[in-house]
């Protein structure tokens, strides 16, 4: 890519190719308005459903506040999942093969693609935080500043985990099928309503689980609504075990989508 001159004729330093690429997709993403409508629109009614006027006490602020704090989670996870799910259109036009002829490399486009979907992300917990904020969701101020940023930070984690999903599978299908496991894991997560028993051994061990009970940790120390309390190492180690999983399966997908048939 060579540099560009200004209009005080000094040189311009070229955009390096994964900026570029990730500044394109960014502006192709939020000009989905139906896209964007469905993943503002979903958790911010999710919230007012379940969430408004629930002021029962909850660890150190109330239940509409963990109610918030669970729909913006799933609301980062659903935008996360539906951006980078357009991997899978990408790679069945071939747009993989004409990025291998580019700088950007598999991981480049991993993290181009995360960071995306993390812009896409913010919209949705910045609403319903917004909402929470005005509709009698309590909490101390550190709670709040805390949960946005897990809620926001560890929606990475399925930015990657959408991508991955995408590019192993490799069909026109691949979106749909990871959208359709976000809400199992929404439920074996606890994230819709408290589970317990077997259920809930099993749902800790699922990538949403980690999580949404990281994001509402600083509200609930860790206490669960059926009585309980998870460590904060379970949620940490649940995090970036995922993490690590999916991030090498999309670095793979990435590799497999480049390579010569």
């Amino acid at each position: 890519m060579s540099a560009t001159v200004g209009t005080t004729g000094a040189r311009i330093a070229p955009r390096p190719a994964m900026a570029t690429y990730a500044l394109l997709d960014l502006r192709r993403q939020l000009r989905d308005r139906f896209g964007m409508f469905f993943v503002v629109g979903l958790p911010t009614f999710m919230y007012l459903v379940f969430g408004l006027g629930s002021d029962d006490p909850v660890g150190s602020g109330n239940v509409a506040m963990y109610v918030m704090v669970s729909m913006a989670a799933y609301g980062a996870v659903n935008a996360t999942t539906s951006v980078a799910g357009s991997a899978a259109t990408e790679q069945v036009m071939g747009w993989g093969r004409q990025l291998g002829l580019t700088p950007v490399r598999p991981l480049g486009f991993v993290v181009a693609k995360a960071a995306v979907a993390m812009a896409v992300a913010a919209v949705p917990v910045a609403l319903v935080f917004a909402l929470g904020a005005v509709t009698g969701a309590r909490g101390d101020w550190t709670d709040w500043t805390l949960a946005a940023a897990i809620v926001w930070l560890g929606s990475a984690l399925f930015a990657i985990y959408g991508l991955a999903v995408c590019l192993v599978l490799r069909g026109t299908n691949a979106p749909g099928i990871a959208s359709g496991m976000i809400v199992v894991m929404a439920f074996l997560g606890n994230v819709f309503s408290p589970i317990d028993g077997l259920l809930l051994d099993i749902g800790r061990l699922t990538p949403l689980y980690g999580y949404a009970a990281l994001a509402r940790f600083p509200l609930t120390d860790g206490r669960l609504p059926v009585g309980g309390q998870d460590p904060l190492w379970l949620p940490v180690a649940n995090v970036l075990a995922w993490t690590v999983i999916f991030s090498l399966l999309a670095v793979w997908g990435v590799r497999r989508s480049r390579a010569r048939t």
